[in-house]
């Protein structure tokens, strides 16, 4: 998961940026609707306006009350997300929307972004879900076939990437490297919706839990750009990161996918660029933040663009707004891009396949904010998403 990946520090300062922006907004819809559970986090308890709530549409409206930056999970018993938010900061509200069937949940509030949260057991009541429309059933089935299409492509990379590592070659391996990665980062939320998966193949040192042994892309970027040197176990670690994401490509399909969820993953991933990629943090050996941010910003597009036929027809000036900001945000990455013309544009020719991108170590603090504020442009009204396709 992403709380894995990150240090308090770190998210802190995540916030900061990312709330100069949104703050205001989160707190105007801080209240909910009609009917919203009411969950407040503090640093020692996570505390829910009620235990049993109908099936349907669900809206939780959050208050961090506590000293710390904190996330809030809705979660299925074996430990599957069903919806999330983070980098909630100290007297930070925000509302998250999701579709729940009937069954037994949890709620959990992570201060500190770290370990398995202080959790709250829940009931969702009644026999039927949130109704669909033929719009919304066509987005989820397409969203599961990219998510699964994306899974697919990424293995053969990872072994581009795998197999020079076992044979030693740096090069080849620093090469082959984010590559590898571009798939993983377009469909992050769904990947890491499975709660295991990710701890075992990109967390970061700084992230790992007591007794939780390092391993996956990170463990060997370290060694690749600054050991400069495979360690012993570098084959070791390349076996199980081709396992993991085998594993990962299998369970893919099964993923708990509604229209809400991709609404909020496509969020999820502009706060991972918010806190990983603009900070520098997620690639901090390798400085290949660039692909991973382009990459994010595609995943997030993509489930906006299945979307936006429902979250047209309700709320027409947020997809403007969308389309407006995905765009300039799009045309600011291409400045940082080499081997291809700038375009301006996120389709095939300008993905994050088929260029380098500048290493983000020379991208100097003037463009880090302005790729920062971009970020915050699309963020706020990303937010909105998942109530646009739900009203």
């Amino acid at each position: 998961m992403r709380p894995a990946r990150l240090s308090v520090v770190t998210a802190t300062a995540a916030v900061l940026a990312l709330t100069a922006v949104t703050g205001c907004a989160e707190k105007s819809e801080s209240k909910g609707g009609a009917g919203a559970v009411q969950v407040t986090a503090k640093d020692d308890a996570c505390e829910v306006s009620t235990n049993e709530f109908p099936a349907g549409h669900l809206e939780l409206a959050v208050e961090n009350k506590g000293s710390k930056v904190t996330e809030v999970y809705l979660l299925f018993p074996d430990d599957r997300i069903v919806t999330e938010r983070e980098n909630i900061g100290p007297g930070t509200k925000a509302k998250i929307t999701a579709e729940v069937k009937s069954g037994a949940y949890e709620i959990a509030c992570k201060p500190g972004m770290k370990g398995d949260g202080i959790r709250q057991k829940v009931t969702v009541t009644g026999g039927t879900a949130a109704k669909r429309s033929p719009e919304m059933d066509a987005a989820v089935a397409a969203y599961r076939g990219y998510v699964q299409e994306q899974a697919d492509a990424t293995l053969p990379k990872v072994k581009v990437f795998t197999d020079a590592v076992r044979a030693g070659d740096l090069e080849a391996a620093k090469k082959a490297y984010a590559p590898s990665r571009i798939g993983w980062e377009r469909t992050e939320p769904v990947a890491e919706s499975f709660g295991d998966i990710d701890p075992k193949v990109d967390v970061r040192a700084d992230g790992l839990e007591p007794g939780q042994k390092w391993t996956g892309w990170h463990r060997l970027e370290k060694e690749l750009w600054q050991d400069k040197k495979l360690g012993p176990d570098a084959k070791t670690l390349a076996d199980a990161l081709d396992k993991d994401l085998l594993d990962w490509q299998k369970r893919v399909g099964r993923a708990e996918i509604t229209p809400t969820s991709m609404a909020n993953g496509a969020k999820e991933l502009l706060d991972e660029v918010a806190s990983g990629k603009v900070t520098g943090e997620e690639e901090r050996y390798s400085h290949t933040d660039l692909v991973d941010f382009k990459a994010n910003v595609e995943g997030a597009e993509h489930s906006y663009e299945l979307l936006k036929p429902v979250a047209a027809k309700n709320d027409p000036a947020l997809v403007t707004e969308l389309d407006k900001q995905f765009a300039a945000l799009n045309t600011l990455l291409d400045t940082h891009r080499e081997g291809a013309e700038a375009n301006g544009s996120s389709d095939a020719a300008g993905s994050a396949d088929s260029y380098t991108f500048t290493s983000y170590e020379k991208v100097g603090k003037a463009e880090r904010k302005k790729l920062s504020d971009g970020v915050n442009a699309l963020a706020e009204p990303l937010s909105k998403l998942a109530a646009a396709v739900v009203k």
